[in-house]
């Protein structure tokens, strides 16, 4: 893990949107935020770089979109 000032900040905001997801999916019994929130707070500690964290968190966001939008 990357101690840089942006990709610290980064992670934070990406684990707290992760966190807010898991809540939401384990009080509304819905699997693609639930599943999304684990992945979205844990996967910033495996990636240090700023953009690949980014990247990362844009495809994980549209998995679950997609996976919403075919009706899980």
């Amino acid at each position: 893990m990357s101690f840089d000032a942006s990709t610290l900040f980064l992670s934070l905001i990406t684990s707290g949107i992760g966190f807010v997801l898991f809540v939401y999916g384990k009080k509304e019994g819905r699997p693609p935020q639930l599943v999304a929130g684990i992945v979205m707070s844990v996967y910033p500690y495996f990636v240090s770089n700023l953009l690949l964290n980014v990247l990362v968190g844009v495809g994980i966001i549209a998995v679950m979109w997609l996976a919403i939008r075919q009706g899980y």
